[in-house]
Order: structure tokens, then C-alpha cells, then sequence
């Protein structure tokens, strides 16, 4: 598919694309040279009439482009096969267990607002904006192609798609299969529900992180705050924790957990219990109860830079309670996975949290996502996930 129209950006709007970052928005337009339809190819150039890249256009959201490539090559069917084959190489290089993986992570992947989870034998897919979406078709055969999974699952029920113009909807794409399904992280195995689950059904990008857990769980008490459906709390076990106390707000959440930690034969272990984690670190800071280790990976207090004030408000509060609850020696392990908290202002506030609490912390690891989560330097929203653990003295 060839560039349908040119769009020229104004003067002094060109500078975040020549870095390498791949969105184009509304402000930064000088004028569009020729017609197009929402979801066209288009190409991109500054100010100098210099050619930027080419992307898809969507005058409906205020990203007005996205940039598939800085290269005038014609976006077709064999242009997703080579992005695709690109990706796989890239995991396969970094993950031990590649046919358990973010197989493409949008951006960074030079696949914007394209999402493919690998589950062993079956793939979700997200499309989040009209482009993308608009080659749906053209993905789905090349996954088929490259990988012959059994099936395949859209999770397009995400409202960042209304902002495109596109309806909410999930289902079988291909094959029709039991939408609980088993899935791998570091060789352990986990129940996904990719039906009703989070996003795809499963959380690969603390696969690193999870791991560090082997070198400080072993005959301690762990607290796994917002376990979600359990994978820190049965890493902690499988590593040798002596107790792990899972809490989470979704009942949901919990009855998976549960079954994760009996599939992997440590329910003896874990306490799962239905509650409101701010509560909880509030009523039991307050009685003097301590844990060896701590874990809090929050669901994203901000979505918006608006609401980041609030956001801060919340991180200080469930770390000053976390870090209270660590016995001398003992580990904080704590994250944010909202990219509008930037990785200092998530470190200010640790510091903060931790004089608060009268406590001295010690830096251990400070990390962001998984391999097969990559990053773009140049475009902050890529690097979104903060993963800090300090030794609590």
C-alpha cells in the first residue's frame, strides 16, 4: 500500500520524529497535501519538505499518525510478515521460553497499538487504533502462517478504542478452544483466563523481576499486595517462603490465585484473602504485624498526567504502610506500572515514604519490564513499569 497523501508538519514539530519517536499529533500539523480516508498510509514530512516516515492516519484521535517505518516501502502483507519474523528473533534471543511471551509490544516493536501475547499454542491479539485494526486480517494470516497456533483470541473490549472510532469486542478470531488455559513464566505454570482476564489474560512483563524472589524467599513471611492471580505469591512459595499472605479487592483474582498455587502444589503455604489492600496495610501497619518481604504491584493509579498529583498521594501512602511492615534486614519490593510516574519522581517517593516510616532503605535492584516488553529511548510511554526492591534496615 502506497501514501495516499502527505502530511507536513510545522516548523519545530519535527524534532520528536527525527528521535525516533513514532506518533504524530494534531498540534504538531502544519497542513495535509491530497485526500485520505480515516486508517490510509500516509507520509510524513517536516517543515524542509524532508520525508520523516510513513504510518497511518486517524483525524479522529490526537494522535493523528502513527509511524510504521522511516523507510518509503510499501505497506503490504509482506511488510507485517517481516515485522512479525522480526520480533520473533528478538525473543528468542532473550527468552528462555519464547512460546510464552509478549510476541509483539506495539511501539517498540514498529507495530503501533498492535498487541500479541504468545500463549504456548494459542495468541490473543489487541488492534487499539483504527490502522492497525484495518489490517487485522492480514496479521491474523501471517500468524497463521509463521506459527500455526491452535487459535486465536481478540481482546479488542479495551475503551482506548472508542477514542479511535472502533467498537469494543472480543471473541475467537480462529479455532474455538477452552478459554482458561495453561501458560508458562520461568518454567513455572500458571492458569490464564484470556476470556475475562486483565488485558490478554496474563502478565509477562515482571518475568526478570519475579526471579529475584529466589534469592529472598526462602524461609521468609511474604505479604503479596494486589496479587492479582498469584504470580508473585507462588513464585515466593515455589522458592521456599516459608508463609506468603496473597491479598486482593477482586474475588476473582483470588479463586485463580488459588488454583495457580494448587496447580503448583503450594496452597499449604499461601493465605489468599478478599480485601481492600489500602486497608489492609492501614489496620496492620498499625497493629506492629511485619513481614521478611513485601510485595506491592499496584493496578496504575493514573492514567492521565492530570491525575498524577493523586497517584503520588496513593504510592507514598501503601509504601510508607509497606515499609513499616518490613522486619529489619527484610525486603521492599514495590512497582508502577502507570509510564505518567516517572521513574524519579517513583524513587522520590520511596525516599519520602521511608523517612516518613523512620526507616533507612538500601537500593537493591531498580528495574523496568521484561525483554519482551522492549522500550523505545526515545519515546517515554514504552518504559512504563517501575520495579524497585530495597532492603529495608
Amino acid at each position: 500500500m502506497k501514501a495516499k497523501a502527505t502530511v507536513f508538519l510545522r516548523k519545530g514539530g519535527q524534532h520528536r520524529i527525527e528521535n525516533g519517536h513514532p506518533w504524530v499529533f494534531q498540534s504538531e500539523l502544519d497542513y495535509i497535501d491530497g485526500k485520505f480516508e480515516p486508517g490510509d498510509i500516509v507520509d510524513v514530512y517536516n517543515w524542509r519538505r524532508v520525508f520523516l516516515g510513513r504510518g497511518y492516519i486517524n483525524p479522529k484521535s490526537q494522535i493523528i499518525v502513527r509511524i510504521l517505518t522511516n523507510e518509503q516501502e510499501k505497506i503490504d502483507r509482506e511488510f507485517f510478515k517481516k515485522r512479525i519474523q522480526t520480533a520473533w528473533e528478538y525473543r528468542k534471543k532473550f527468552i528462555s521460553e519464547p512460546d510464552y511471551c509478549r510476541l509483539v509490544n506495539g511501539e517498540a516493536d514498529f507495530l503501533p497499538a498492535l498487541t500479541v501475547d504468545k500463549f504456548g499454542k494459542y495468541m490473543v491479539i489487541q488492534t487499539l487504533s483504527l490502522g492497525i485494526d484495518i489490517h487485522k486480517e492480514t496479521i491474523v494470516s501471517v500468524l497463521e502462517e509463521l506459527f500455526q497456533p491452535e487459535g486465536i483470541y481478540e481482546r479488542n473490549d479495551v475503551s482506548v478504542r472508542r477514542l479511535e472510532g472502533l467498537p469494543q469486542q472480543k471473541g475467537f478470531i480462529t479455532g474455538e478452544f477452552p478459554t482458561t488455559i495453561q501458560v508458562r513464566e520461568n518454567g513455572i505454570p500458571f492458569y490464564a483466563d484470556i476470556e475475562n482476564g486483565q488485558k490478554t489474560g496474563f502478565f509477562y512483563d515482571q518475568r526478570e523481576n519475579r526471579l529475584l524472589l529466589k534469592q529472598i524467599a526462602k524461609d521468609a513471611e511474604v505479604l503479596d499486595c494486589f496479587c492479582h492471580t498469584g504470580s508473585f505469591t507462588v513464585h515466593a512459595a515455589l522458592y521456599g517462603a516459608k508463609k506468603v499472605t496473597a491479598i486482593d479487592i477482586s474475588e476473582d483474582a483470588i479463586a485463580m490465585a488459588q488454583k495457580n498455587a494448587q496447580l503448583n502444589n503450594v496452597l499449604d503455604v499461601c493465605d489468599f484473602q478478599v480485601t481492600n489492600a489500602f486497608d489492609y496495610l492501614r489496620t496492620m501497619s498499625d497493629e506492629g504485624k511485619q513481614f521478611d518481604v513485601v510485595i506491592l504491584d499496584p493496578p496504575a493509579f493514573t492514567k492521565s498526567r492530570k491525575a498524577l498529583e493523586g497517584a503520588a498521594r496513593g504510592y507514598k501512602e501503601i509504601n510508607l504502610r509497606g515499609i513499616k511492615m518490613v522486619r529489619p534486614g527484610g525486603f521492599l519490593i514495590t512497582c508502577s506500572c502507570s509510564y505518567h510516574m516517572d521513574r524519579e519522581l517513583f524513587k522520590a517517593i520511596i525516599v519520602d515514604a521511608a523517612r516518613d516510616a523512620k526507616r533507612v532503605i538500601r537500593m537493591v535492584e531498580y528495574r523496568t519490564q521484561a525483554k519482551d516488553h522492549p522500550t523505545l529511548p526515545a519515546s517515554e510511554e514504552t518504559e512504563y513499569l517501575k520495579f524497585m526492591m530495597v532492603q529495608v534496615m
